[in-house]
């Protein structure tokens, strides 16, 4: 067997322009597949873990602000938007619904209103809430008092100013930020948190623009069990014409829409990388086979066995595979490391990828990339080990 990898390794290093041209398109397939699939699976990552983790089984919206809903809790987005309060009695006497909560959506703005940055800033009613409170729960193991605020893990709020009993001025009224919260992988990670007691001073401040006591933003609904999530968000688009609702499989679908061409795109480089690749390894094992046949021919003469020329070709062909996999799986993952930082889109949803979810990437890239590679040199390498040693020894 060391033999056989020896004189392996021999022939890989007998072309080098040739080996290289051929690690090369290996690697910029696997590249292609890592970054692809790394990019697929955390936008679809992200909108489900945010659905999973919301608590509730859909969500009210005004009237044409799902868009905006769903950048705030996908994608790390501040946004404002408003509707009634009449609207959560509506909703709450819908028959199916069981329990429902209220939100108030506020947004910083630095040196104006507020001495923090430019965050989300989330007013919940500590009374019905199962949004918020499980997380303080386990946190602050505690209710938020009024007067107080607790960060978002990743807020840049708690970033900047370090945490733990801090006093901070939000909307003209000063907050006392006493915790954070662990990392829920919704747009909320990136909110500050204060209960709905304190709306009432921040609107008489003036500093929260037009905001009307009577205002909510969004509304999350927990259905009866047994009842369909969807059914319920139909009766609430039905009954009220002033809200949007959407049922927790149905967040991100917009996100989904959008990003179906880039995906679709992804799929036919992958593709045509993987044609290349593969017929670039057939022509040129199929060369090697051509320059090797007069040497494969002494030795099958001198007593070696199809079995012996198949296993020393397939060992070249796996050496090629796996060192342009190698390659790949690195450039791929610098790839996305990179975009990560420059596409917004990236940059904006709330998960990035588990260390489990990168190996599984780069393990399916991997074998990807040296099966394409085994694949294309099959054909030839067969045509190979079955030459007649004597025809093959006599013909020059």
């Amino acid at each position: 067997m060391h033999t056989l990898v020896t004189f392996a390794f021999k022939n890989v290093r007998r072309k080098p322009a040739r080996t290289a041209i051929l690690i090369f398109a290996i690697a910029l397939l696997v590249s292609a597949l890592v970054f692809s699939i790394s990019f697929v699976q955390r936008v679809n990552g992200s909108i489900k873990r945010t659905s999973e983790r919301l608590g509730a089984d859909l969500i009210v919206v005004p009237n044409n602000a799902r868009g905006a809903a769903e950048e705030v809790l996908l994608e790390n987005q501040t946004k404002s938007f408003y509707m009634d309060r009449s609207i959560l009695d509506r909703v709450r006497a819908i028959d199916g619904v069981a329990v429902v909560t209220e939100q108030i959506y506020l947004v910083t703005l630095s040196t104006m209103c507020c001495s923090v940055p430019e965050a989300m800033v989330v007013a919940f009613n500590p009374e019905t809430d199962f949004i918020i409170k499980p997380w303080l729960a386990e946190k602050l193991k505690r209710p938020l008092a009024k007067g107080e605020a607790v960060a978002g893990a990743e807020s840049s709020f708690n970033i900047r100013l370090g945490l733990v009993d801090v006093n901070s001025k939000l909307f003209g009224n000063e907050f006392k930020l006493v915790g954070s919260l662990d990392k829920t992988g919704t747009g909320l990670d990136n909110a500050v948190f204060i209960t709905l007691d304190n709306m009432d001073q921040i609107i008489k401040s003036g500093a929260a623009g037009k905001l009307k006591p009577s205002d909510i933003s969004i509304i999350f609904v927990r259905v009866k069990p047994g009842v369909d999530p969807s059914r319920i968000a139909a009766k609430v688009e039905d009954t009220i014409i002033e809200a949007d609702a959407v049922s927790r499989r149905d967040i991100g679908r917009n996100v989904i829409t959008a990003l179906k061409d880039i995906s679709r795109i992804f799929t036919m480089t992958i593709i045509l990388a993987a044609v290349m690749s593969f017929f670039l390894v057939w022509a040129i094992f199929t060369a090697i086979a051509n320059e090797r046949a007069k040497e494969v021919g002494i030795m099958r003469a001198i007593g070696a066995k199809e079995s012996h020329i198949m296993r020393l070709y397939l060992i070249e062909v796996l050496t090629v595979g796996v060192i342009g996999s190698l390659l790949g799986i690195l450039a791929g993952s610098a790839l996305s490391a990179v975009f990560s930082s420059t596409f917004s889109i990236v940059q904006q949803l709330s998960t990035s990828l588990t260390l489990t979810e990168r190996v599984v990437i780069a393990l399916v890239s991997f074998l990807g990339g040296t099966l394409i590679c085994v694949l294309g040199a099959l054909g030839p390498v067969r045509r190979l080990k079955g030459l007649e040693p004597l025809l093959v020894i006599k013909t020059e």
